[in-house]
């Protein structure tokens, strides 16, 4: 079998079977630990452009967002949410082969200056993958690391 028949037998959603009924269809949502709302607010919404969405009532603050058929679920940090942030040593925050989840975008080139005028902090590119992607890697104001990526022009 070639890599190309391989990558592409891996990219080819599993038949369920009466074997195995459980199979992941899409990421749902993604829920971060945030310590301020509405600087996290504007991180994605103003920076990244996601759509707020309304949110149901919980007994607790936070925003959320769509990002293609994913939404993004920020909670304000409380007793009963853990920690905002991602609990790893400082030294490894910000590095790009760390806890982390990527969107892709039309240019992450472009997206590099966007994000350098708006004074957030790049970790790590943009380079290239080695499938030929483009990314770059930069954290939110909670320092959870974002990617940024997309195929080259």
């Amino acid at each position: 079998m070639s890599p190309t028949d391989a990558a592409t037998r891996s990219t080819q959603p599993a038949a369920t079977s009466s074997a195995n009924p459980l199979r992941v269809k899409t990421v749902d949502h993604v829920t971060l630990v945030v310590k301020d709302l509405e600087r996290s607010h504007a991180f994605y919404a103003g920076v990244l452009g996601m759509q707020p969405v309304e949110r149901p009532k919980f007994s607790f603050a936070g925003s959320w967002f769509q990002a293609g058929k994913t939404q993004i679920h920020l909670i304000l940090e409380h007793p009963e949410s853990g920690p905002s942030g991602v609990p790893i040593p400082q030294q490894l925050l910000g590095m790009s082969r760390t806890h982390h989840f990527a969107f892709e975008v039309d240019d992450a080139h472009a997206a590099t200056e966007v994000l350098r005028q708006k004074g957030i902090p790049v970790v790590s590119g943009p380079k290239n993958r080695p499938d030929g992607m483009i990314q770059v890697f930069a954290t939110d104001p909670d320092g959870h690391v974002v990617e940024l990526c997309s195929w080259p022009r």
